[in-house]
């Protein structure tokens, strides 16, 4: 099923009515409905044209990309079997095959057939110059999930700039649209089950798509996770090597060391044993941009412009739960020797499900400064908040802190079976650690999963309380 979208869709549709060629760039991790998206669009139209590199591996050349090439150029366009010399060569057999009418191309995974040739950007831009734009109706998009490649290649290369007509990065659906892939039966089975589901799947459509909405929660995590077969069973390592190629080892350690939480540069570097230095620095920001990790700055209270403290999180909620869960007993899954029993005997449930939830607020910030009635325009920071201790002041960590032109809105992040009334000191405590302005208000906001005890309600301390169902309707 095709869910979502909808703005990127609007996006796309409004070049057609430019009478010019377009080049469109279409980002973000594998799984997120990049090719999807692309593919419903060109659908719509008669000559659609797609072309897919052949995905890293040992001992691949420049000239197997071109073969492979060649192969689809034939099988499309009704053209015998061919070998290509160089890329220069396959744009500009391309360009003329598709000079005339209404045309939708897609180079998908751009960065795959570019491995082996750096000279591939620049015959790229200029097969666009000389042949590629004079069809004032073709779209071209170039479409991939190592979004650092793209960056340094295409969006500021200067070989293409101003030649890029629309950038669209794609990220997890919003959780009211992840509620779709259980279909009728969705307003039958618990938010708590959901989100057992999406804490492990988060928000990626291609695992959602694996949703057997007939079947319970545990049953489904059963399926795709502990048994060798299951799509994320083995997905981590795929994705990965795929993203980052050669260098997936160096990235991977990265990742690892966030599984249990947030952590500064300076820590990431101590966990991994390293010098502080650009090219960790570099690996992180690669991490950030392929949709695996998201760096959250920490904003000066007082003036509401970024600062330069900072953290950096692991949020992709699949990746967290398979190097948590699935990769320690992955040889026993191999072997048919692991017995699994639900989501919440696992160790560390309700400290990992803590970290899933916030991950899923975070990535859906849209969605509840809606449920606050807050106008996007009047938003000056959201993120989560860290002040380290000094001799001044206590250090405090704040789930999210939203920052509007007169308000803070201290949000308070909660999974537990059962919420006790002590949370209401727990974020009291917060606030006022809080060096906010005296001329701001402050709301205080619990975001939950679970039952919350009568008392949390009637003390009345909360501005708002915000259930899992409602960030889910």
């Amino acid at each position: 099923m095709f869910v979502g979208r909808t703005d990127e869709m609007a996006k796309l549709e409004r070049l057609l009515r430019i009478d010019r060629a377009a080049i469109v760039v279409c980002r973000g991790r594998r799984r997120i409905g990049k090719s999807t998206l692309i593919q419903r669009f060109g659908a719509k139209y008669p000559k659609f044209h797609e072309f897919q590199g052949l995905a890293p591996r040992e001992n691949l050349k420049k000239e197997d990309q071109l073969a492979n090439f060649s192969r689809q150029m034939a099988e499309q366009f009704g053209l015998p079997a061919f070998n290509l010399a160089s890329w220069q060569d396959a744009f500009s057999l391309l360009a003329n095959q598709t000079a005339k009418d209404r045309r939708v191309i897609l180079l998908d995974e751009i960065s795959w057939m570019a491995s082996r040739d750096r000279d591939f950007p620049g015959h790229l831009k200029i097969a666009w110059d000389t042949k590629f734009k004079k069809n004032t109706r073709l779209i071209l998009v170039l479409c991939g999930s190592v979004s650092s490649w793209i960056d340094e290649n295409i969006l500021k290369g200067a070989g293409f700039m101003g030649r890029v007509s629309l950038t669209l990065t794609l990220d997890e659906l919003p959780l009211p649209l992840c509620s779709m892939f259980w279909g009728k039966r969705r307003h039958r089975v618990s938010d708590f089950e959901k989100f057992k589901l999406l804490s492990v799947t988060g928000g990626v459509p291609r695992y959602l798509e694996e949703i057997n909405p007939t079947e319970s929660t545990e049953s489904n995590i059963k399926a795709m996770c502990f048994e060798d077969s299951g799509i994320l069973a083995r997905e981590f390592s795929q994705i990965f090597n795929d993203t980052f190629a050669r260098r997936a080892g160096i990235y991977r350690r990265a990742v690892e060391v966030l599984v249990d939480g947030y952590l500064s540069f300076s820590r990431i570097c101590e966990r991994l044993s390293v010098d502080p230095n650009g090219a960790i620095s570099k690996y992180l920001e690669d991490l950030v941009k392929s949709g695996f990790l998201a760096r959250d700055y920490v904003h000066d209270l007082k003036q509401g412009r970024r600062g330069k403290l900072s953290k950096y999180r692991l949020r992709d909620n699949y990746t967290r739960f398979y190097l948590k869960y699935v990769e320690p007993v992955r040889d026993r899954i191999e072997k048919g020797l692991y017995r699994y029993k639900s989501i919440e005997n696992l160790p560390g449930f309700e400290t990992t499900m803590g970290l899933q939830l916030e991950n899923l607020v975070l990535n859906n910030l849209n969605v509840v400064t809606s449920l606050l009635g807050i106008q996007p325009d009047g938003i000056v920071s959201a993120s989560p908040y860290f002040q380290k201790t000094t001799a001044r002041r206590k250090g405090c960590q704040v789930d999210l802190l939203i920052q509007t032109r007169n308000t803070f809105y201290v949000c308070e992040v909660k999974f537990r079976n059962r919420i006790e009334a002590s949370v209401i000191g727990e974020v009291q405590e917060k606030i006022s650690r809080l060096k906010i302005p005296r001329t701001m208000s402050v709301r205080p906001v619990l975001i939950h999963v679970g039952e919350i005890a009568p008392a949390i309600e009637s003390e009345g301390f909360f501005d708002r309380i915000i259930s899992l169902e409602a960030l889910l309707e």
